[in-house]
């Protein structure tokens, strides 16, 4: 009977043996299994960092965007005032307008300058075909001459900063002439059918 026992008792034990065999894993697996996980977490740390490399780049090229884009203002106020100074009727034609246009001038190109040495460039859109990626139309303008399409006036200059739309330009494009008697006949088929 004690033999009985102590045979089942070690035959227990191997089983226990053998179970424990399964659940373990061999030291080569586990090696494995943690060169994968440390390639894996150096990869991880390797993405992180170029994430936070970009992102610092684009903080240092693009982090004055809106600074920029209000500094805008101040182009186009210049504008308008230059505009309103040669409207003005008491003004035309006077020595002081004359110098006050030219001061004007050299400010508006010393803020172009300024810009530029920043990346920050205007959009040049007269006699160009509209692209609405850098353009805004307004308006459309009756020009037979130039192709349908084409811009013909600049209402607002558009900027981008490096390779960047800061602001587009506002533009009138041209389209072709309609003949008033095509659209009188237009209209009269129209109400016909109906």
């Amino acid at each position: 009977m004690i033999q009985i026992k102590l045979k089942i008792k070690n035959s227990l034990k191997a089983e226990d043996e053998i179970k424990n065999e399964d659940n373990q894993i061999s030291p080569e697996e586990k090696i494995k299994e943690l060169e994968d996980k440390l390639a894996r977490a150096f990869a991880e740390m390797e993405n992180q960092r170029r994430r936070f490399e970009k992102e610092k780049e684009d903080a240092f090229e693009y982090g004055g965007f809106s600074f920029a884009r209000e500094a805008l203002n101040l182009i186009d106020n210049l504008e308008r005032s230059k505009q309103v100074l040669e409207n003005d009727q008491k003004l035309k034609g006077t020595e002081a307008l004359t110098k006050i246009l030219e001061h004007l001038d050299i400010i508006n190109k010393d803020l172009i300058s300024i810009f530029t040495k920043n990346n920050i460039k205007p959009i040049e859109c007269l006699n160009k075909k509209l692209d609405p990626n850098f353009h805004q139309a307004m308006m459309e303008i009756e020009d037979d001459q130039k192709d349908p399409g084409t811009i013909v006036q600049e209402i607002q200059k558009g900027f981008t900063i490096k390779d960047r739309l800061l602001r587009p330009s506002l533009v009138g494009v041209s389209k072709k002439t309609e003949n008033k008697n095509q659209k009188t006949h237009e209209n009269q088929e129209i109400k016909e059918n109906n």
